[in-house]
């Protein structure tokens, strides 16, 4: 069992989508320890550790919880409580890879054209634009705007090729998000949330969830998108070597393209994190 250092141990993690959780027991992992899932005699979601009872919270449409004592709540996302938005889960997807380097393709536009090809973009359309990158929350969130990037479909309900406006929010370092163009709605953004449930050091489970502006899109075409770009992305993932993310520069070299990974590795080291990371 690896040890976990307090950064990571005092996280909040989901687990599951609540309404997947139809069995009596569902068992999983989290941070190399075997979780149990339970309803009580009144329908109530427990959580056990072997014979410790965890914390219990659920929002967004998933199960959290935590192995630690959280300093910060689960992140808050404002666009969630709007109305005239869908909440779309989109499952739990299994990755042999670190969590850590998870997040960290989700932050790199510079794969579209050649992972997500006609789709989140195309060649000869490879650039990536000069972005900016900041800290906020006192350090605790990094946040990388100014994205630009042209997608042949950036989303389900689009008709055609359009520059996309991205800004990314790692809020956590197993949680992430991304505010984007709304092809239905170009004065606002969507909201697409990654959060990370590291399972072991190399084994991770992904669970993606919307915030969407779309009132016509099915809910089945929306989820099906989703997951056909995280199952491209995943592909690549689980080929990387070593599975566990370096934090020193000698093993992989970047480039302008890749300063968000930079910041994001940088970010981490200095909270101490090294679950997940080569040592």
């Amino acid at each position: 069992m690896s040890t976990v250092d307090p950064e990571t141990l005092s996280q909040w993690y989901p687990l599951a989508m609540v309404e997947d959780l139809t069995e009596p027991h569902f068992q999983t992992m989290l941070l190399d320890r075997l979780i149990d899932v339970s309803r009580d005699d009144k329908g109530a979601l427990q959580v056990l550790c072997g014979n410790r009872s965890l914390p219990v919270r659920e929002r967004y449409g998933y199960l959290w919880t935590s192995l630690g004592e959280p300093v910060r709540d689960i992140p808050s996302i404002p666009e969630a409580e709007e109305p005239d938005r869908r909440l779309v889960g989109c499952g739990s997807i299994a990755v042999h890879s670190s969590g850590l380097r998870v997040v960290e393709n989700f932050l790199d536009m510079a794969h579209f054209p050649f992972v997500h090809t006609n789709i989140l973009g195309a060649e000869p359309e490879t650039e990536v634009r000069r972005y900016q990158i900041e800290t906020r929350e006192d350090g605790e969130e990094i946040w990388v705007t100014d994205c630009t990037f042209f997608q042949p479909q950036a989303a389900l309900s689009a008709s055609g090729g359009i520059l996309t406006d991205y800004t990314y929010r790692v809020a956590a370092p197993f949680s992430t998000l991304l505010y984007k163009t709304c092809p239905a709605s170009p004065e606002r953004q969507d909201v697409i949330a990654l959060f990370v449930q590291p399972m072991t050091p190399t084994r991770s489970r992904a669970h993606p969830v919307m915030f969407l502006i779309d009132e016509t899109s099915p809910l089945e075409g929306l989820v099906e998108f989703q997951q056909f770009i995280f199952l491209q992305d995943r592909i690549i993932l689980e080929n990387q070597r070593p599975r566990l993310m370096p934090l020193d520069g000698k093993y992989e070299i970047p480039t302008m393209a890749d300063r968000s990974s930079v910041a994001y590795r940088r970010w981490l080291k200095g909270k101490g994190v090294t679950y997940g990371v080569l040592a």
